[in-house]
């Protein structure tokens, strides 16, 4: 058995987690484009777009089952094989005689590969730093927006360069040809929970647990707040501003920051504070990006890039300091929680927002044919100004979410702080 090398091993994890990363940047980017090269409406977009989000669940759900049996290595393969077919079945989704089902299973199997990442990456990085959990989750996880960043750089440049979506997608392979090999080149250390002698019937007992409960509720919220908002930011904001794909750049190369120095502000407020801060500032990103025009959509995006920056590394790392008997599958339930309330909300959300373009166009009109290749010019400018009003409302509907979680998470500080002092007071 040879020794396990911790730096080998984070350093495959983040550049696993950055292909994951790279397909919602790049989709984000390419969506628009897809729906006018395949003639697909906002409902079908929204389907693809999501199928994603619920290709993830399935995957890390079943792989938080399983990570304890097979091993976090044979995960991980599984999931390199998976990132390879997704990404090869969308560059040529156009040769298929419906373009609509390639991308439908190529984002699914990207979406399975994404799951797998986290089942198998989430355990491993607490397995690596025990006593350094949710500081060491959110510099892994700073890869998510950090390829979210680049993905969506690729796509700005690349368009400048007339450079075809199809060869963009092809940009995710570097990266994973990259993690397969170092990962199958390496020994790993048991998960957490079997190296301290935890039963797997205690962990699926402790999942009962009202506050793991709590916590898997409150993950719908912070994920949809992210990742819906991110995922569609250039749908949403494409006819409010000339920079709607940087806007989201903007947002995400904060999240890279902030997680870059998580440690003081995690030591500092507690898993409990920086979830509370984090819902605030969200709330007012939205509000901001739902309310503004110009270049005041630059700052909502830096307001809410700060308040969805620390939600999903945290929310993890809370659940693996304060609730560590729920094991590799307490974590990765978290993350498939979030993402398939993702999917639910993408898809429902997609339906909406074709309803509001429609109410904003001429009686009766056919939204297919105004985003199609024969739509008239007045056609195309209708669009254009039903677009431009519809994608601020769903970003204003969003915003009732952080809301509500401003409220819970307030509830969860009191709570844990007089948890807190009950603990002292025994210690004394």
């Amino acid at each position: 058995m040879h020794p396990v090398k911790r730096n080998q091993l984070f350093i495959a994890s983040c550049l696993a987690l950055l292909v994951t990363s790279l397909s919602f940047g790049i989709r984000a980017g390419i969506l628009n484009r897809l729906g006018t090269d395949f003639n697909l409406d906002k409902a079908e977009l929204g389907t693809i777009a999501a199928t994603a989000f619920w290709g993830f669940p399935l995957a890390v759900i079943i792989g938080g089952m399983v990570v304890d049996i097979i091993g976090m290595k044979k995960l991980l393969i599984f999931a390199f094989i998976f990132h390879i077919a997704g990404i090869a079945l969308t560059i040529f989704a156009g040769k298929f005689a419906n373009p609509f089902w390639a991308l439908f299973i190529s984002t699914l199997f990207i979406g399975i590969a994404n799951g797998t990442v986290e089942a198998a990456c989430n355990p491993l990085v607490t397995s690596l730093y025990p006593d350094n959990k949710t500081t060491k989750l959110n510099h892994f996880h700073l890869w998510f927006p950090g390829g979210i960043v680049l993905g969506t750089l690729i796509v700005y440049f690349f368009d400048k360069a007339a450079i075809s979506w199809q060869i963009q997608m092809a940009m995710m392979v570097i990266p994973a040809v990259l993690y397969g090999f170092i990962f199958s080149k390496q020994s790993f250390p048991p998960t957490e929970r079997v190296a301290s002698g935890i039963s797997t019937a205690e962990m699926y007992k402790s999942l009962a647990n009202p506050l793991f409960i709590f916590m898997i509720i409150c993950m719908f919220g912070t994920a949809i707040t992210e990742l819906f908002t991110g995922q569609w930011i250039d749908v949403l904001l494409k006819n409010v501003s000339d920079n709607a794909l940087l806007i989201l750049t903007v947002s995400t190369g904060i999240m890279v920051i902030g997680r870059a120095f998580a440690g003081p502000i995690v030591h500092r407020l507690a898993p409990q504070g920086v979830l509370l801060m984090s819902a605030i500032l969200a709330a007012a990103g939205l509000y901001l990006l739902g309310h503004s025009s110009g270049n005041m959509i630059f700052f909502g995006a830096v307001v809410f890039g700060m308040g969805v920056c620390y939600f999903w590394p945290t929310m993890l790392g809370f659940v693996s300091e304060y609730l560590p008997k729920t094991g590799a599958v307490g974590i990765n339930l978290m993350g498939g929680a979030g993402m398939f309330a993702v999917s639910l909300y993408m898809m429902f959300m997609g339906g909406v927002y074709d309803k509001l373009i429609a109410g904003k166009l001429p009686a009766g009109a056919d939204i297919k044919l105004y985003n199609s290749a024969e739509a008239t010019a007045e056609m195309k400018d209708a669009l254009n100004a039903a677009n431009k009003a519809a994608g601020p409302e769903i970003i204003n509907t969003t915003l009732i979410i952080p809301i509500i979680l401003i409220v819970a998470f307030t509830g969860l500080l009191i709570y844990m702080r007089g948890k807190k002092k009950v603990v002292l007071q025994a210690a004394q």
